[in-house]
């Protein structure tokens, strides 16, 4: 299977480029996975396509707002950070532009002094180690001074951080958002909730991999970036009673899904659990866990258009974006979304 083989055509101003208010109010196809009947509405109709009995997993992983400028100290010359990793006591792993500027015993300010950082070592890949000095908390010093590392698609300054954080994000982490969780409200959820649908969370904190194209021509030579998860017991323990119930465990975005069906592969069941994840969902996937998806509109060629065909099917997959480029649908990040399942 190529890669090739999951391209389509999409003219540029569908990329959104700003998050619709109010979040629920943006659009939804709906695509049967076994037929590839599709339909269309708006978000806010998820509930009725979400039976008493189903269970909602969401990715509860919050958004580091890990754009940061640096000024170094000799020169004063201006660096553009970006968080990757934490690696503990207070040393970060960091994409640096440009890097030329940030040797090994480099030391910046950022902020005005709210915190200094030296460049403690580089990596083979030009990634940079930093180890940071401050005082107070440093998560909140971020909070103040740090930029949303918005994907490289969207050139419009988003003026509400917040927007680029789902309603129940919790666990500080990502590099990018689990952005299918960004048309939910409040009222939606509990709505969901007083129809007798089951939510249960799990974390895996997105990397900036999730944005690498596919460079090889066959898919099966493509090498997946590693992403940390965790699986509570509570939630491992409601996928399993929604399934001897014979209810639908449905993943509200690909990180969720690949959540589920990493600790399936894994520990062979469901129960808690959490590591590292490099799992490479593509057609002819057998799906152990996830029964239907809630997810965005994907990049032509991704590993994430290659998960959603596993789900419904290539051609069903690619028809139905056909459609939406035809129906103008908003894709990517701050798009429009799909609702992809068993509808009968």
């Amino acid at each position: 299977m190529k890669t090739s083989d999951f391209s389509y055509d999409l003219p540029q101003e569908l990329i959104a480029q700003t998050p619709i208010e109010p979040r629920d109010s943006s659009r939804l196809m709906t695509l049967d996975k076994h037929t590839g009947e599709t339909c269309h509405r708006h978000f806010y109709d998820i509930a009725d396509l979400i039976r008493p009995g189903d269970c909602l997993i969401l990715n509860d992983s919050r958004v580091l707002p890990a754009r940061i400028y640096g000024v170094k100290e000799d020169t004063g010359a201006h660096v553009e950070f970006l968080l990757l990793e934490n690696k503990g006591n207070d040393t970060w792993e960091v994409l640096c532009k440009p890097g030329k500027r940030a040797k090994e015993g480099s030391r910046f300010a950022f902020g005005g002094g709210l915190f200094t950082g030296e460049i403690v070592g580089v990596k083979e890949d030009g990634n940079r180690l930093v180890h940071f000095s401050y005082e107070g908390v440093f998560f909140a010093l971020l909070d103040e001074i740090g930029q949303m590392p918005l994907p490289p698609y969207i050139k419009e300054k988003l003026e509400d951080k917040e927007r680029y954080q789902t309603v129940y994000s919790k666990e500080i982490g990502s590099a990018a958002a689990p952005t299918a969780g960004l048309h939910f409200t409040p009222g939606l959820l509990d709505k969901l909730k007083g129809k007798g649908v089951e939510l249960g969370y799990v974390t895996l904190h997105v990397g900036l991999g999730t944005f690498r194209p596919v460079s090889v021509d066959r898919i099966t030579d493509h090498k997946m970036h590693a992403e940390h998860y965790y699986m509570p017991a509570s939630t491992a323990e409601l996928i399993n009673h929604t399934k001897e119930r014979g209810g639908r465990v449905i993943a509200v975005g690909t990180t969720s899904c690949r959540t589920i069906e990493s600790v399936a592969q894994r520990e062979g069941c469901f129960k808690e659990s959490s590591g590292w994840t490099d799992i490479f969902i593509y057609p002819g996937y057998e799906f152990r866990g996830v029964d239907a998806l809630i997810t965005n509109f994907h990049l032509p060629e991704s590993t994430l258009i290659m998960l959603v065909s596993a789900l419904a099917g290539r051609e069903n997959v690619l028809r139905a974006y056909k459609e939406a480029v035809q129906e103008k649908y908003r894709f990517f990040s701050f798009g429009d979304a799909m609702f992809i399942g068993d509808l009968k």
